[in-house]
């Protein structure tokens, strides 16, 4: 079954069978509905060139990937491309992704604006003061911000987690513990969420007159491997940490390994609170002990930018709010407990 005889067997023109199909407004909810039973029985499947032709759109939305040589596969990027592919193949749309060095990622978006593959895009990564945003500005086509961009007013579409609120209340839950010896295993320092959960740290444990020594801070890739080389250099220090905030399940799982390896009790010895992604294959549960978490769905993340951005380029009404910012949960294990005595 084509398109022609689909609109044929409908008594429809082409242009709105495609339009009905990609939920259109100007196409009545009746004809929508009858459209998409007629496509589901007779197995048509639009052809992407006709139906470009016919709505003027690509059905597609973009993300430029910056690659470094150096650097590892990110379980959360693809935990949340998860979220967003589900929901873009809900609505029959691409994925289109532009691979680029860190330094080109702005041409990289001009470029596949201008290729015309693309209706719109999403930004991630995002960095303060970042310079992406005013470019997408300027751009002719929607887009929206994973994220925020510190130091910069929030005039744009954006989708973020409270990372300051989850990480002041992980630690007014450690102040509240009696432990005043703090360390913060981090994500890259020049990111946004990794400098809010910074500042987030620092408000509350200011709140009970205690500083944050720098010295008690790492800013690195969310690795396994960083979470150990991090960890075991701050159990060196003269007055070793008592509590840990980790800005990942990923990171929590070397520190993890870094406090066993020295002979000490997690939720005893020390006690550790990390970032909850949601990862499928790292539950803070499974850990032989079970980890206290700040949580939050990446995948759910994914989902929820899909449909803005997919809402944008169809122009549905109404249209989902232009901010959205995602508390989390904070969920209480077995990693968190009581300051020990020479604290």
């Amino acid at each position: 079954m084509n398109l022609k005889q689909l609109a044929q067997l409908l008594g429809l023109s082409q242009t709105t069978i495609s339009r009905a199909i990609n939920g259109y407004p100007e196409v009545s909810e009746e004809t929508r509905q009858r459209v998409l039973k007629a496509a589901k029985e007779t197995g048509y499947r639009p052809n992407r060139a006709a139906q470009r032709l016919a709505t003027g759109k690509a059905g597609s939305i973009g993300l430029v990937m910056p690659i470094e040589p150096n650097d590892s596969s990110d379980l959360h990027f693809a935990e949340f491309q998860r979220g967003l592919a589900e929901e873009s193949l809900r609505h029959d749309f691409h994925l289109v992704i532009m691979p680029a060095q860190p330094h080109d990622e702005e041409q990289a978006i001009r470029w596949l604006v201008a290729s015309g593959s693309v209706d719109g895009y999403y930004l991630a990564y995002m960095r303060a003061n970042d310079p992406r945003i005013a470019m997408a500005k300027t751009l002719p086509v929607p887009f929206i911000v994973h994220g925020r961009s510190h130091g910069l007013a929030d005039d744009y579409p954006f989708l973020d987690v409270d990372n300051e609120g989850a990480f002041r209340d992980a630690a007014r839950l450690l102040l509240q513990l009696g432990h005043r010896r703090f360390a913060l295993l981090n994500g890259p320092g020049e990111f946004d969420f990794a400098i809010r959960r910074r500042i987030g740290t620092v408000e509350a444990l200011k709140e009970k007159g205690i500083t944050l020594d720098p010295a008690a801070m790492r800013h690195t890739a969310m690795t396994d491997e960083a979470g150990f080389r991090g960890m075991s250099e701050l159990l060196e220090r003269p007055e070793r940490p008592t509590a840990v905030l980790c800005a990942s399940t990923v990171l929590a799982l070397g520190a993890v390994r870094a406090i066993n390896r020295a002979g000490l009790k997690l939720g005893e010895d020390i006690s550790l609170i990390a970032h909850d992604d949601v990862l499928p294959l790292l539950k803070p549960e499974n850990f032989t002990i079970p980890l206290t978490t700040t949580r939050s769905s990446l995948r759910a993340a994914g989902i929820r930018i899909a449909q803005r951005l997919i809402a944008a380029i169809k122009q549905t009404d109404p249209q989902p709010p232009a901010h959205e910012l995602w508390t989390t949960d904070l969920v209480i294990r077995a990693s968190t407990g009581p300051a020990p005595n020479q604290a």
